[in-house]
């Protein structure tokens, strides 16, 4: 599965920003989610769908920030609301088995600036 993620950009703080991935193939029966690595940063969790379309976001977003796909396009997006400054980073979108951190298939990542 190869995964390309865009939308991202420069935004400022309370903005809001759609960022998406779309899979080459077929990804209706894997878990999708989105990770982020700020500089300096390790890369971290923000949030995942199940193939069941269950939802599990990481404490900072939640509330925030929004999953879903869309199977008949194979793309999973991020609604991202609120942006925080801290919300600055590079994200990436994955696919795979493992619940709620599917991580078989890795995108190359969006760039996601918020200014203050």
């Amino acid at each position: 599965v190869q995964l390309q993620a865009s939308g991202g950009g420069v935004v400022q703080a309370g903005d809001s920003l759609l960022i998406s991935c779309t899979a080459s193939g077929s990804f209706s029966r894997f878990g999708a989610g989105w990770f982020r690595q700020a500089p300096g940063n390790k890369r971290e969790f923000v949030a995942s769908i199940r193939s069941d379309s269950l939802l599990y976001y990481a404490e900072p977003v939640k509330g925030r920030f929004s999953i879903y796909r869309d199977n008949t396009k194979n793309t999973v997006y991020l609604q991202m609301n609120s942006l925080k400054p801290e919300d600055t980073a590079i994200y990436y979108c994955a696919v795979g088995s493992r619940w709620p951190y599917p991580d078989d298939w890795w995108g190359r990542g969006t760039q996601v600036t918020v200014s203050s």
